[in-house]
């Protein structure tokens, strides 16, 4: 199956912002896209634009509705070609006082939701007409560098890099591929409620063009922009000059401010 020939997509978290454009931007190419979210109501608002988006809503956490969503996938098509887990959530922790119970629900939703998507759709994947199947996770730059009040948001997309990054070894004797997409800041609804500046914020038609541009060559990460990538390399280069940047009011070790010495 050439990156010409029409796939079967699911893609998930899609009835807002970057995945409502990931899904009408496949669709525009001829691809089936089933397009999976919580919202209902705007799920199907995005099936009426195009007639090759079937709006399929589901709780990702919801492991008995999960199930029901096999089975609909499946009506729709016997096999998978590729998967697009954007699903997500974000919450952050205000010191002193946090509400730690935060760390658990992103985590239900960023980490374990995916993980009951990923075991749905890798019996649908293996019986793909396609040469190679596809798996693109969605996670995120924040990885790359820590973030004040981030800790709940940044430790689930840092524990989804590394399940995917482990998954790629496992998947590779089935000829699946994995693919993990690292955005900067995205104008999304999710980005709209950050309270902090947002440096190389994109607009999200444009971050989904280069998502589905740079996903058919399958590398292994693609992380856009690179201007932001450069800025995060600072967080390891000279940690204690980043700690200053992100958080100024925050006390730094100067041992720490030329490097870190941590054991």
């Amino acid at each position: 199956m050439t990156s010409k020939t029409p796939k079967v997509i699911w893609i998930t978290g899609a009835s807002s912002g970057l995945g409502r454009s990931l899904a009408l931007q496949l669709a525009g190419k001829g691809h089936r896209v089933i397009a999976s979210a919580r919202n209902q109501e705007e799920l199907e608002k995005l099936a009426t634009l195009n007639t090759n988006i079937v709006a399929l809503p589901c709780d990702i956490t919801d492991e008995e509705a999960m199930e029901a969503l096999r089975s609909r996938i499946m009506e729709i098509s016997p096999s998978l070609d590729q998967v697009i887990f954007n699903a997500g959530n974000c919450e952050y922790l205000d010191f002193p006082d946090p509400d730690w119970s935060a760390v658990r629900r992103v985590m239900e939703v960023n980490f374990f939701g995916t993980l009951n998507c990923v075991k749905l759709a890798l019996p649908l994947l293996r019986k793909s007409n396609s040469d190679r199947p596809h798996v693109v996770a969605v996670v995120s730059q924040v990885t790359a560098a820590p973030f004040p009040r981030a800790e709940a948001y940044g430790a689930s997309k840092a524990a989804m890099r590394y399940f995917f990054d482990s998954l790629r070894m496992d998947l590779a004797a089935d000829d699946i591929d994995v693919t993990v997409v690292n955005p900067g800041f995205v104008d999304t609804p999710l980005t709209r409620k950050n309270d902090f500046p947002m440096p190389f914020l994109m607009q999200v038609d444009e971050a989904a063009d280069r998502i589905v541009k740079n996903i058919e060559a399958r590398p292994r990460h693609y992380s856009f922009p690179l201007r932001l990538s450069a800025l995060l390399s600072l967080s390891k280069i000279l940690p204690g000059v980043w700690q200053k940047l992100v958080a100024p009011g925050a006390t730094v070790p100067a041992s720490d401010s030329e490097g870190d010495v941590s054991k």
